[in-house]
Order: C-alpha cells, then structure tokens, then sequence
C-alpha cells in the first residue's frame, strides 16, 4: 500500500474588480484622513502673515508636505502588509489576497514598486505637464484589471509578479 497522493491544489479565482476597489477604498480611508489633517495642521506654518502679499498659494507647500507623509505612509503600509501576509485590511475585509504569478514568491523589490504606484501617481496630480499623462498611465492601469482576461491583472500586479485572488481559506 503506498501513500494517497492529494489531488493538485485548484487556483484560485480571481478577484472581480469590484472587490479590489472596496479593498482598495477601505485601506485608503486613514490615509486621506491623515492627508487632509497633515494639510489642515501645516497650513499655519506656511501662511503669510496678515496684510501680507500673497503672491503665491500658500496651499501648495503644505499641502505637497502632507501628500508625502501620507503616500509614503500609505506605500510602506501596502508593501509591509502584502510582504508579511499578502493581504491588507482591505483585502482581509473582502476576502481576497495578493499571491505570486506563476508560483514562484512574492519579490520584496516587486511588491515595493506595487505598492509606490498608486501614491506615486497621486503625488503627480497637481504637477503641470505630468498629471496629464500620470492620469492617462493610472487609468491604462485599472483599465488592465478590467481588459485581462482571464487572470485580470494591472499593471502593478504585472510589475510585483503577482496576481488578486479570492481568498478561499
């Protein structure tokens, strides 16, 4: 009698990408709030003085500080967390996780630069001449989870090696 060999491990399906922008949503909720409380709190430091000429936005350097502290935040907590687990609380939320393409493991240097994506594109939005096409590039992007059949991966899965699956644990 020889042992039973267990059958092979079906794949997971993917995650739809409705599933993908709750999660996404969900783990951007702390990060918009620290944003716009960082704007709120460095504003001061930045003002000029009353009566004062106002020759610039006094907006932008604050609001600029702000965006890095919380992008930056926000990229650490997404590479940490699919490093650690393959999931953030998004994904944990909607029961879905980030696993290798292919089978191989998740690549640190991979899922750095997924997790800089998203907040590196924000951080463009108000630069001129580059936040046109960062918008265009961060749209192709979701539009490839959209458009990839059968696996549905963006363009920053595609840099990670990885690919959003349901989570049927």
């Amino acid at each position: 009698m020889g042992t039973a060999v267990p059958p092979p491990a079906l794949p997971a399906p993917p995650a739809e990408w409705w599933e993908r922008l709750a999660a996404r949503i969900i783990d951007a909720i702390g990060f918009v709030a620290l944003y716009w409380i960082l704007s709120r709190s460095l504003y001061p430091l930045f003002a000029p003085p009353a009566g004062e000429d106002r020759a610039a936005d006094p907006r932008v350097l604050p609001g600029l500080l702000a965006g890095l502290i919380a992008f930056g935040a926000y990229t650490a907590y997404d590479y940490a967390m699919h490093a650690r687990c393959g999931r953030t609380l998004g994904k944990k939320l909607m029961r879905i996780r980030l696993v290798p393409y292919g089978g191989a493991s998740l690549d640190r240097a991979g899922l750095m630069r997924r997790a800089a994506l998203y907040p590196g594109l924000l951080l463009t939005a108000g630069i001129p001449l580059v936040n046109v096409p960062a918008a265009l590039f961060g749209s192709a992007a979701a539009l490839f989870i959209l458009v990839d059949k059968p696996l549905q991966r963006g363009i920053h899965d595609r840099t990670a090696g990885s690919r959003v699956v349901r989570d049927l644990r």
